[in-house]
């Protein structure tokens, strides 16, 4: 696998390998996961809980986000960079509204604003490299 030859790759790919990371340890070690979002860690679930089904399935969402961002970073594939943009400051948006309206705990703002500041400082990079739109030139001839 080859490393990113731009600065908006090298961010995606650290996003990546950090959602990677993540999702492992939240296969892992789910308790540990909901600690760090700050939500109660129960000593015995009762019947008809599925945390760790919910647990399970979104760590393994990280997981396979994780190897699309870094497999995306090492071909330097400039669309993909683009469209998470938008995509992570809708999710900084959403995940913010949880917080604030009190649905989620005060620390569960740090996968909110993991999202948003990525996705600004992606933007960054794509509008330093001029990538940030798609220009003519990368349209597939007719």
């Amino acid at each position: 696998m080859r490393l990113p030859r731009s600065f908006a790759g090298w961010t995606i790919a650290v996003f990546g390998v950090l959602a990677f990371a993540l999702g492992l340890l939240g296969l892992i070690s789910p308790d540990t996961m909901l600690a760090m979002l700050g939500f109660e860690v129960l000593d015995v679930r009762p019947a008809g809980d599925y945390t760790y089904v919910y647990m399970a399935a979104s760590s393994m969402a990280a997981v396979n986000m994780g190897v699309y961002y870094v497999f995306a970073a090492s071909h330097d594939y400039t669309p993909f960079f683009r469209w998470t943009v938008p995509f992570r400051l809708v999710t900084f948006t959403v995940f913010t509204s949880l917080v604030l309206t009190g649905a989620a705990p005060g620390e569960f703002f740090g996968v909110g604003l993991w999202e948003g500041l990525g996705a600004l400082i992606t933007g960054f990079a794509l509008w330093r490299e001029g990538k940030l739109l798609p220009s003519r030139q990368e349209a597939p001839a007719a």
